[in-house]
């Protein structure tokens, strides 16, 4: 009597989740904006992965087990590009730094999921951003749980060095060098005025006999 033995399907972590990464202009606005000042931030440092709106999957064998963080921060991992983020593969390896971005389609039930989520599956610190209001809510990980950051205002985070910071009944955030967090737009407005006070300089220079192309010393 024989026996034909079936190999088991291989299991499908998809690289999607079918949903929108926003749900509006103001989301998606914040989203690139967080996400950009993040992996510029990190651009020198090899062994951080910086993603946005990318599938991860903390458990091995469970492709239902996942979320889609908005933005996320993973030290110890190469950068590179990935279709999900699959923790197993990464050295067990869970982000460290996850960032949402509020849009008026969520519930509090999805909201106090993904915090669930974050909770159970190690992450250090998770940051709760309301484009709308302009308002940050904060949670760092205490005793094996994530606590809430009781004052957000001035809260630098011990694992990016970004500084939070309220103005005018908003939070911005800050680089560790003091600069603020930009849109593309804004960095582009911020270089063409460098740009034009450098031509406004050497125009200067060359009314007075100089040539601000030749080094002087």
């Amino acid at each position: 009597m024989s026996s034909t033995m079936t190999a088991a399907a291989p299991i499908v972590y998809p690289d999607s989740d079918g949903m929108p990464m926003a749900d509006n202009t103001q989301q998606f606005r914040a989203i690139v904006t967080i996400q950009g000042n993040l992996e510029a931030l990190f651009r020198d440092r090899a062994d951080v992965f910086v993603a946005g709106d990318l599938l991860w999957y903390p458990v091995e064998g469970r492709p239902d087990i996942r979320r889609a963080p908005d933005a996320m921060v993973v030290f110890g991992r190469p950068k590179g590009d990935r279709g999900s983020y699959r923790q197993w593969e990464e050295e067990g390896i869970a982000p460290q730094v996850v960032f949402e971005v509020l849009s008026p389609g969520n519930t509090l039930t999805e909201m106090a999921a993904k915090f669930e989520f974050y909770d159970r599956y190690g992450v250090e610190e998770y940051y709760l951003y309301d484009p709308a209001s302009g308002d940050l809510s904060g949670w760092r990980r205490e005793g094996g749980r994530l606590r809430v950051i009781e004052e957000i205002d001035g809260w630098v985070s011990p694992r990016l060095g970004v500084r939070f910071r309220r103005e005018g009944g908003e939070v911005r955030m800050y680089l560790p060098d003091g600069r603020p967090f930009l849109s593309f737009v804004e960095l582009q407005e911020q270089l063409d005025r460098e740009r034009q006070r450098a031509e406004r300089l050497a125009a200067r220079l060359r009314a007075l006999g100089i040539d601000p192309d030749v080094d002087t010393l």
